[in-house]
């Protein structure tokens, strides 16, 4: 797998891959287990900022936020901890919806991607 096919505007998986040092059921489980929390944790925040519950929708942010940064999803997680700042001060911004919308526009094709890479890497176990 080139490097190329490993990185692109959105994400750099040069971490995971240095960390995991060519052991390619590593990298298949960290991207699972990626693939499953990221879009609950997207839900979570969509649903709590469609309700108001800023607590709530920071707290998802919260979480949701490191994860983004092993995945050399640097500019989401920027716009993550923005977003946890907004929804911290617990006023209904337009702005909020934006920050969110936009790191939706970010993250949702990378986990194809990362479905592709995985599935990739699961072919060589």
């Amino acid at each position: 797998m080139s490097e190329l096919e490993l990185s692109d505007q959105n994400f750099d998986l040069s971490m995971l891959m240095e960390i995991a040092d060519g052991a390619d059921e590593f990298i298949v489980e960290t991207i699972e287990l990626f693939l499953k929390q990221t879009p609950e944790l997207m839900y979570a925040i969509d649903a709590a900022i469609r309700d108001k519950q800023w607590v709530i929708a920071a707290q998802s942010a919260h979480k949701l936020k490191p994860n983004l940064g092993f995945f050399g999803m640097l500019e989401s997680q920027t716009l993550m901890q923005q977003l946890e700042a907004l929804c911290k001060a617990g006023e209904d911004s337009p702005e909020i919806k934006t920050v969110f919308m936009d790191i939706v526009s970010r993250v949702r094709p990378t986990l194809s991607k990362l479905e592709t890479i995985m599935k990739a890497k699961q072919a060589n176990l």
